[in-house]
């Protein structure tokens, strides 16, 4: 069997009134060619929302898609996976005036998404009878609240509170019984998806999210978040001292850019710390909401000096998340370009016979510039290993914004029989955190301006590279992407004219419609003919042509980077800033117009050249954008939007 990790994400969202059989509370389900319009949200109307939803428009998946996403997974994974990763969102978005959500609807959500996980991965012929809740799937599951699983959406107090209480009860199989406690007071907690070996952390992100009004940061110990940290601190620790390795998952992602900071920045501060000190145990963070495929870097030297000694002011500038489903814009997209163009650059080579004397040795000095300019490099990035950095993957969703997907990841098995366990996950690892007088008397003190707070130890000097930095034991070797293309399988609209198709301009103000806007279907009466229903491969990063990656450690997701941050744009090229020996002259001389058809064809056979160097540089930044837009922007409207 092959080590493999599954990840879902955004799975349901799904809101005319149905039954589910499994809770028996009243939800809305998606008539099948009601409309997108935003008025509508696919709740009513007549409009092109097929059976299996509505791609590349704002509306949520319909239960059709869930199920057949589900069967599919099940037929497919069942007995080849190790366990699963489930990053939130499975209650619709509160996008229809006409259909509020009620706290009925939101749980009823996330107990039908519980039970479509058990007739998956639970066990069957009575194997899981007994007394232990966590004895009843085949494998792990490890969920996370997303910003649509609580009411108000984004808004969560301190717990224990209404919600964890309830997730508390939908989760009891998920979260080991020696957690619950942990899990009602905050919503975190740890599975030991391999005993011994890795740990999967679910992270409450709503409380480092600046959309949830209800909280403030992670600097002043009465917040939720900074109690949150000081149990991740002491659980990454207790995991390097058992010799495990650790997993991170959660639903907001700490991404940090211009366009977009869905984490408070005291949140983000200590996170990235925390994954510097640990880099020795941390593997990756796996993060869901934004539902683009995409990955992103923490920079280590981005962490402030205060930071760095354990000093964090609480009076930070706060931001507010703009919550069109997750509004994120173009600009996000070149941000992080940007800031690969930025990524220090391997030295280049010294061009032949350069700096050679006579027999064709290298000049001593020449020879030791190279040198100084390497140690500098390697200096920037961290060593050889590029410990400067930590790399988190965000996934695209099952709710079909754009083109529904899944994820799964290999990892590397190779040693692991030796690894000796540790004791097991019922220890005192998270002892009296719950029961610090200290944290109950800290809501009743006035917050002070700064306070300080315990930085971990780095990792020993002796100790080798992590997983995450070296192919080992638990590194993710790769993953492989699957789509469900429902333009082809909900079969309505194939060979229409596609010049109707365009909403894809990214106004994160704007309600999208989709694809289909404005289309209707044929006759009153037209039924759904759909084609058979699967998920095909979309890319395998093992085997694939432009990302060239051989694992995902971090040297070699730093490389991807900073392929993808060496874009030119084409008026640049076109300008002659990549080549200047291909500018074409404005105006011709009298000597270019004697040499007559010859010039013209030896400048278009530079032009060629000119123009696959811009192809060649290019295709990292293109295709990067083409899988984070999973396959539903054509090129005209990927040069419009990202091609400057």
């Amino acid at each position: 069997m092959q080590p493999l990790v599954l990840w879902v994400a955004a799975v349901v969202a799904a809101a005319s009134a149905v039954s589910v059989p499994s809770t028996q509370i009243p939800i809305v389900d998606l008539p099948v060619y009601s409309s997108t319009a935003e008025d509508a949200a696919c709740h009513r109307g007549t409009g092109p929302a097929g059976l299996y939803g509505a791609e590349t428009s704002e509306c949520d998946s319909p239960f059709a898609l869930v199920n057949q996403t589900f069967s599919w997974i099940e037929k497919e994974f069942r007995n080849d996976i190790d366990f699963i990763v489930w990053t939130g969102d499975s209650a619709r978005h509160d996008n229809d005036e006409q259909h509020p959500r009620s706290v009925a609807q939101v749980a009823g959500l996330n107990e039908f998404l519980v039970q479509k996980m058990y007739e998956s991965f639970g066990k069957r012929n009575g194997d899981g009878e007994d007394e232990d809740p966590n004895n009843d799937y085949v494998i792990p599951i490890i969920p996370t609240l997303g910003n649509n699983d609580v009411l108000p959406h984004n808004i969560m107090q301190r717990g224990p509170n209404q919600w964890t209480r309830a997730y508390t009860r939908m989760w009891r199989q998920f979260i080991p019984e020696a957690q619950t406690h942990s899990f009602e007071q905050g919503g975190w907690f740890y599975v030991e998806a391999i005993p011994g070996k890795l740990a999967v952390f679910s992270l409450n992100t709503l409380y480092f999210f600046t959309s949830n009004a209800a909280v403030d940061g992670c600097a002043a110990r009465s917040e939720p978040g900074y109690r949150q940290m000081e149990w991740l601190r002491i659980q990454l620790q207790f995991m390097r001292d058992r010799g495990m390795k650790a997993i991170l998952i959660g639903h907001v992602p700490p991404a940090r850019t211009d366009a977009k900071t869905p984490w408070d920045e005291t949140c983000w501060q200590k996170y990235t710390l925390w994954m510097q000190q640990y880099r020795d145990v941390v593997i990756a963070g796996l993060w869901g909401h934004m539902n683009y495929d995409h990955f992103f870097l923490q920079d280590f030297k981005a962490i402030d000096k205060d930071t760095l000694d354990g000093r964090m002011r609480t009076d930070s500038i706060e931001g507010q998340e703009n919550d069109v489903h997750t509004a994120v814009s173009g600009e996000y997209f070149i941000d992080l370009r940007e800031q690969w163009a930025k990524l220090p650059k391997p030295p280049k080579k010294s061009a032949s016979g350069k700096g050679k004397k006579k027999g064709g040795k290298k000049n001593k000095k020449d020879r030791d510039k190279q040198r100084q300019r390497h140690k500098k490099y390697l200096e920037n990035i961290g060593g050889v290993w590029a410990e400067n950095y930590a790399v988190s993957f965000a996934s695209a969703s099952v709710v079909p914004n754009l083109l529904p997907v899944v994820r799964v990841f290999e990892y590397n098995t190779s040693g692991l029989d030796s690894v000796l366990s540790g004791p097991g996950s019922d220890t005192l690892a998270d002892m009296n955190l719950e029961d610090d007088g200290g944290w109950m008397d800290a809501f009743r003190r006035k917050k002070p301006k700064s306070q300080k707070f315990t930085v971990p130890d780095p990792p020993s000097k002796s100790a080798p590279p992590g997983p995450a930095y070296s192919a080992q034991s638990l590194s993710l070797l790769g993953y492989t992407q699957y789509l469900a293309n429902i333009t082809h399988i909900n079969n309505d609209f194939i060979g229409d004219d596609t010049s109707l198709s365009a909403d894809l301009k990214l106004d994160v103000q704007k309600w999208k419609e989709g694809k289909h806007k404005g289309r209707k279907p044929r006759n009153k009466d037209q039924k759904p003919s759909p084609k058979e229903f699967k998920y095909e491969v979309h890319y395998d990063t093992r085997n694939d042509s432009v990302y060239h990656l051989k694992d995902l450690t971090m040297p070699h997701m730093l490389d991807l980077a900073r392929r993808i941050g060496a874009f030119m744009p084409r008026d640049s090229v076109d300008d002659g800033h990549m080549d200047e020996e291909n500018e074409v002259p404005e105006t011709l001389s009298i000597s270019h117009l004697k040499k007559g058809k010859k010039y013209r064809k030896k400048r278009k056979k530079k032009h060629r050249k000119h123009n696959h160097k811009y192809e060649k540089r290019n295709k990292a930044w293109y295709t990067f954008i083409r899988r984070a837009f999973v396959e539903t922007m054509d090129e005209e409207d990927i040069e419009q939007n990202f091609g400057h």
